[in-house]
């Protein structure tokens, strides 16, 4: 699995998930100020599923068409330590009975909610 972190995942966690072998790109390192639109295409070319905190990315998906085949993470509160992410994204991933191919996973303190697409 190949994972796209959105400018407001913290790089802690994205240099942690790195560290314990996660395939793992960073638009604030590696594409900085890039639009949402352009991060839902770059995910869509290079099949990665996007993990982020921003809203929009529902949007996206339902009422502009973008529908990135490895799924979309949003994770609706913001971190509270650097490592956050990367504990959501190591449990998320262990959970054999979830899937996130054409999905968005939204994910709160207290629910998980998947929606195809």
């Amino acid at each position: 699995m190949k994972f796209l972190a959105n400018e407001n995942v913290p790089i802690a966690s994205v240099n942690y998930l790195k560290s314990k072998g996660f395939d793992i790109t960073s638009i604030g390192i590696e594409y900085s100020g890039t639009a949402d639109e352009d991060v839902m295409k770059l995910a869509m070319e290079q099949e990665r599923t996007i993990i982020t905190y921003d809203r929009d990315y529902g949007e996206l998906i339902f009422k502009h068409g973008f529908k990135p085949t490895a799924g979309v993470i949003f994770i609706r509160q913001q971190p509270t330590e650097p490592l956050e992410t990367a504990k959501i994204i190591g449990s998320l991933t262990s959970n054999t009975d979830l899937t996130f191919k054409r999905t968005l996973t939204v994910v709160d303190s207290n629910s998980l909610r998947q929606k195809k697409y």
